[in-house]
């Protein structure tokens, strides 16, 4: 009996074959269409800008990450103290500004490092107001990442060479200033 199916299971198999065939030359095809339309054409940049931007942000935060798990911070809280440092006191919002932030990712990373004993979260001149001063525990703290932050840029420096690491930040430098002339709707402070 099972003989007798044979035929048609063979044929069900080629039919299933020469589908998938089908299937799968009509996927390259449409992906293949779909990559020209990403790739660049006259001139015009191709892909997404911001995924491109997240994907060098992301290998680079990784490399500056590294070296600044040996001080027991991440890339951005060394930046918070410095700015702290730099500015402090500083009010919360101006903080933010200063750093390009928006309140609530503010709030969110000055908790950890008050928490502590780095930075001081106090009463503002008018009682109204909070204010930001790195204590002397945060600038030992800072002192110690910033070698390890120049560590880290300098083996970035070495593995991209110093000449593209100035293209890139003059361009930064100058996308950052387009793009604040025009600040998005609803940014809130």
């Amino acid at each position: 009996m099972f003989e007798t199916l044979a035929p048609a299971r063979a044929f069900l198999n080629r039919a299933a074959n020469l589908f998938s065939h089908r299937v799968i030359a009509g996927t390259i095809i449409r992906m293949d269409t779909q990559e020209r339309a990403f790739a660049p054409v006259a001139g015009i940049p191709g892909g997404c800008t911001n995924f491109k931007l997240r994907q060098l942000t992301r290998r680079v935060t990784h490399e500056y990450d590294l070296e600044m798990g040996k001080a027991g911070l991440k890339t951005t809280q060394f930046s918070l103290l410095s700015y702290a440092l730099q500015l402090g006191p500083v009010r919360p919002g101006d903080l933010a500004r200063a750093m390009t932030m928006d309140a609530s990712t503010m709030t969110r990373n000055l908790r950890p490092l008050i928490d502590a004993g780095w930075l001081e979260l106090a009463a503002g001149a008018d009682g109204r107001t909070r204010t930001i001063t790195i204590t002397e525990a945060g600038r030992e703290k800072r002192a110690q990442a910033l070698r390890c932050w120049k560590v880290a840029q300098k083996r970035l420096q070495q593995r991209l060479g110093v000449r593209r690491v100035l293209a890139l930040h003059a361009l930064i430098d100058e996308s950052l200033a387009c793009l604040s002339e025009h600040p998005p709707e609803g940014d809130d402070e």
